[in-house]
């Protein structure tokens, strides 16, 4: 997924609130790199601080997320999309459209595709980046003919033996009267009932947000992913919030205790694994990002593909039935003594601004630049 380089202010633009020391040195290391095309003088010295400067606060700024920052970083507009997906890693690409009963529609994306040899249907969440496509799309959350032409096409796969590979990203199913009269919660409970059953490998990924059941809804898989920078939950941290507090002030101290990040759902077994990001997230580095989710994504097909069918939908039903199935099993994701990590901040009051370790103080670059 080939993209223009962004100018800083374009950066700038869509920078989070925390990013802004990372943008700050981003902004002074892109002037130097144009100063120095326009003039003779040497400041290639110059040029290295920053850049080990910019990797080294990156990596500080990122290691020292909140719950709620990450939430921000999978909302993000530059954060690559299952449509990125499609252009960057298929050879092949055939859409199918429509849920054979009412309509098509675009919230959720499903076709034929081969990635690296490896032929199969996909499904996914499709958000849109501009504004006149994300309102096509409804911003990624599907209405009940989305959730059945999803289900639609992967009963087509366990006929005709392909793998599934279904790519999550959505706030959640569309809430609307319309959705409801035409059964909202009905096509999503029919989607995770009938893929218990399919008799063929399905891996699924959350790409960014994955909200309630409109995600658990093409979610149900053998393998089940997340971006390190994704969010996975029964509501949003805003939902939350505004049913506690009547709120949603309160929704950085919804994130913490919600357990939504990558971390605490590895943990306790409801994700299979964490899928790392490039430095400072996959909207720095949108090819990286693909490059790291098509690599698990064929790895797991390459572990269960030789798999009988009856094996798959045994292992697959035993998977959610224990998953997170003690309190011990909480207990010990909870526990810093037994997982020998950090333990997680205290929850800070609605409104209160999280506790982050500073960063470090500001140096001075060889030459006085």
């Amino acid at each position: 997924m080939a993209r223009s380089k962004k100018t800083a202010a374009q950066e700038a633009l869509h920078a989070l609130p925390f990013e802004k020391p990372i943008d700050d040195i981003r902004s002074r290391l892109q002037e130097l790199e144009e100063l120095a095309e326009q003039t003779s003088q040497d400041l290639s010295e110059e040029i290295r601080f920053y850049r080990d400067r910019l990797e080294r606060v990156t990596r500080e700024v990122y290691a020292n997320l909140t719950p709620w920052d990450r939430v921000q970083v999978a909302r993000h507009p530059d954060r690559p999309l299952t449509s990125d997906f499609i252009e960057s890693c298929c050879e092949d690409w055939i859409e199918l459209h429509g849920d054979g009963c009412f309509a098509d529609d675009r919230a959720i994306v499903t076709g034929l595709a081969t990635v690296d040899g490896v032929r199969m249907m996909l499904v996914g969440h499709r958000k849109g980046r501009e504004t006149k496509e994300r309102m096509a799309c409804n911003f990624g959350s599907a209405h009940p003919e989305g959730y059945r032409k999803a289900l639609r096409k992967m009963g087509l796969a366990g006929r005709m033996g392909l793998p599934i590979l279904c790519l999550v990203n959505t706030p959640g199913a569309y809430p609307g009267v319309g959705a409801e009269e035409r059964g909202q919660a009905r096509a999503i409970a029919e989607n995770i009932h009938e893929m218990f059953g399919i008799p063929v490998p399905i891996v699924a990924v959350i790409l960014g947000e994955g909200g309630s059941g409109g995600a658990l809804g093409i979610a149900v898989a053998d393998r089940v992913g997340m971006m390190e920078n994704a969010w996975y939950s029964v509501i949003s941290p805003e939902g939350c919030a505004s049913i506690l507090w009547h709120s949603a002030d309160g929704r950085e101290r919804a994130a913490e205790a919600l357990q939504l990040t990558a971390g605490p759902l590895f943990r306790l077994g409801i994700v299979d694994q964490v899928i790392p990001e490039p430095p400072g997230g996959a909207h720095r580095d949108p090819d990286g990002a693909l490059a790291a989710l098509k690599d698990q994504v064929l790895a797991w097909f390459e572990e269960l593909l030789p798999l009988p069918a009856d094996r798959l939908i045994a292992d697959r039903r035993r998977k959610f039935r224990t998953m997170a199935a003690s309190l011990d099993t909480l207990a010990s994701a909870m526990d810093p003594a037994r997982t020998g990590r950090e333990p997680t901040p205290p929850v800070p009051e609605p409104g209160a601004e999280a506790a982050r370790r500073p960063l470090p103080s500001a140096e001075k670059p060889p030459g006085g630049a």
